[in-house]
């Protein structure tokens, strides 16, 4: 299907998707290998809905789909992309943010990547939007009573989303896969840590894997390896860099 994107002069996402006919190629094979025919998916900070449709089309017309996305701009394209599916009865959008608890906040606009929007003011130059937070479990427990797949990539929020989201990710395991961005800097400027995310991920049992996107394989880590990283990426306080991690069982196909 055709996915409707941003300009693509004006937005990275939409101009790697135009240019390459993908985003985040690795990352993409293992979302998509994740998925069964009845599974319940939640993609927290769905930008335009790249993932979402993804897993539209693989759980087919007894799985679900929730998709969040607070930012207007990407709600209108995410909301119209979602519309184009045949599936659409089981999938929903939002255009609220997931937190903690309940609440009303501000999202911090990116001009030149519109998937950076923060949930909390690093950059005095960033313009804002109100948006409303709520605890995800609050949304969802109405809905399903579990979640298979979560993909979270919120810059800088993903602890707070998971605490809001933590009764029913207890409930879903051991089927739980969660695909997860840790970028420490973010994590840091929103009042949280590298090290407080890995620790709370790992007290649900799950192995624990780093996404190589580079040599397109699953790397197993442990907690303690992962902390460590975070607590060498903290010490300089201008390092951004980040990773993506995969919890759970590993998917058949992406072992070794």
């Amino acid at each position: 299907m055709t996915i409707r994107t941003h300009d693509p002069q004006r937005d990275l996402v939409s101009r790697i998707i135009h240019e390459q006919r993908v985003w985040e190629p690795f990352e993409t094979r293992l979302w998509v290998a994740c998925h069964a025919p009845d599974d319940v998916v939640v993609d927290v900070g769905a930008n335009l809905g790249y993932f979402s449709i993804l897993s539209a089309l693989a759980v087919g017309a007894s799985g679900r789909v929730f998709a969040f996305e607070p930012e207007p701009l990407n709600y209108s394209l995410l909301e119209a992309n979602l519309a184009d599916l045949e599936a659409n009865g089981l999938v929903e959008g939002f255009r609220i943010a997931l937190g903690a608890h309940e609440s009303s906040g501000e999202l911090w606009l990116s001009d030149d990547n519109l998937g950076d929007h923060q949930l909390f003011s690093a950059d005095s130059a960033r313009e804002s939007v109100p948006v409303a937070v709520y605890a995800g479990v609050d949304v969802l427990s109405e809905r399903v009573d579990r979640i298979d797949l979560l993909k979270l990539d919120t810059q800088g929020t993903e602890l707070a989303v998971l605490e809001g989201l933590w009764p029913m990710l207890l409930k879903s395991r051991p089927r739980l896969r969660i695909l997860i961005e840790l970028t420490p800097y973010s994590l840091r400027q929103a009042g949280a840590s590298g090290a407080a995310l890995i620790e709370r991920l790992a007290t649900l049992g799950l192995p624990l894997a780093i996404v190589d996107h580079v040599q397109h394989r699953l790397v197993p880590s442990t907690a303690t390896a992962l902390c460590e990283w975070c607590d060498n990426v903290d010490y300089d306080p201008q390092d951004q860099g980040f990773m993506n991690l995969f919890v759970g069982e590993t998917p058949r196909g992406f072992q070794g």
